[in-house]
């Protein structure tokens, strides 16, 4: 099954102040209303919340420290034949994706779902 990182909304960022501001991540929440939009995807995916603060051991585990960002979606490797793989990254022998655009057109193409229009 493919794994789908989202963060966790309202998290912290000491780093960037350090006035208690809640934030939300964009392409997280923007990826929350395709699977809002397409919520059939919610039973062929293990979504998979993490937490802001680094390292996202969940991620580092599957794909390595240095793409540990999010959205991530780790492809089970049963689905590495319906993608260009020089469109996503690899780590040792899985298929992951950070890019937004990316993942969402293979959602469309992979599951038949809803097609992005950009």
């Amino acid at each position: 099954m493919d794994i789908l990182f989202l963060l966790t909304p309202g998290f912290e960022d000491s780093a960037r102040d350090g006035d208690g501001k809640r934030y939300y991540c964009p392409d997280c929440a923007f990826l929350e209303g395709v699977l809002a939009c397409c919520p059939e995807l919610r039973d062929r995916l293990d979504i998979r919340y993490v937490d802001y603060p680094r390292p996202r051991r969940p991620i580092v585990d599957l794909v390595g420290e240095a793409h540990q960002g999010c959205p991530n979606l780790v492809l089970d490797p049963a689905n590495h034949g319906f993608v260009d793989p020089s469109r996503f990254h690899r780590f040792e022998d899985r298929l992951h994706s950070t890019d937004s655009k990316v993942i969402t057109e293979y959602l469309a193409t992979r599951y038949a779902v809803l097609v992005p229009h950009f």
